[in-house]
């Protein structure tokens, strides 16, 4: 994807990504790799991740944020969503902000494509269940990195690079010219820098853990004529918060 020989006419002018307001998972998980304990699972009860909705905190951070985004950039032509609970309701929230008649010119589409990342048979797991369960996970870990390595039944980043790849394939086919933003996961948001950015494996192994994607953080890329690409404007902002 990191392309020369471009124009506004093959790209779009500007993509927003946009990843999710605050999960019940999230919350109940507090940047931990498995649960920590059955009261952190509960809040979850088992739901599958595609069904799992926002916290009440997380529906008005969707909010505040639709309204940072109609001040700064106006009304998009596009929004795409992965089709997760936690994506649709985050743009409900954002769309709250807009009128019925800026509404009505937006196309809302899910695309399966920038979807979560397949967590695997570990997703509901304590963190002793895990280790039990895979004692070896660890060092598989450790040994091919957080981009390569893959959790059991799942999916590593680079599988999912992958397929967001075939979803900038499609954007590029059909939103040139126009303003589109996306929201997403953390996950699809990172392989999205790595396509689009140019990224070695290096730099993506060395991800800074002080750079994780915040909920409704917002990167902004604009199409530059010179660079005849999509070029990184800003990284993870976070208008919500006021």
């Amino acid at each position: 994807m990191y392309l020369k020989n471009a124009s506004p006419t093959t790209r779009p002018l500007q993509l927003i990504c946009i990843r999710h307001a605050e999960s019940v998972r999230n919350k109940a998980k507090r940047g931990t790799t498995f649960y920590a304990d059955e009261d952190a699972r509960s809040l979850v009860n088992g739901a599958p991740d595609y069904l799992v909705p926002l916290t009440d905190e997380g529906v008005a951070q969707a909010e505040r944020t639709g309204t940072y985004l109609r001040e700064r950039f106006g009304a998009p032509d596009y929004i795409y969503h992965s089709g997760y609970l936690r994506t649709i309701q985050t743009v409900k929230g954002i769309l709250a902000a807009f009128p019925p008649d800026e509404q009505a010119q937006m196309k809302v589409l899910m695309n399966q494509f920038i979807r979560e990342r397949d967590p695997g048979y570990t997703y509901d797991m304590l963190t002793h269940e895990a280790h039990a369960t895979f004692p070896w996970l660890q060092d598989h870990w450790n040994m091919f990195g957080g981009f390569f390595a893959r959790p059991p039944g799942g999916e590593s980043l680079s599988d999912v690079s992958q397929r967001v790849y075939t979803f900038l394939d499609m954007l590029f086919r059909d939103c040139p010219g126009k303003r589109v933003w996306t929201v997403l996961h953390g996950g699809s948001l990172r392989t999205m820098r790595f396509i689009l950015e140019g990224w070695d494996y290096d730099q993506v192994l060395q991800w800074p853990k002080d750079q994780s994607p915040e909920n409704c953080g917002i990167t902004v890329y604009n199409f530059n004529p010179v660079e005849e690409r999509l070029v990184l404007q800003e990284y993870n902002t976070v208008g919500w918060r006021g």
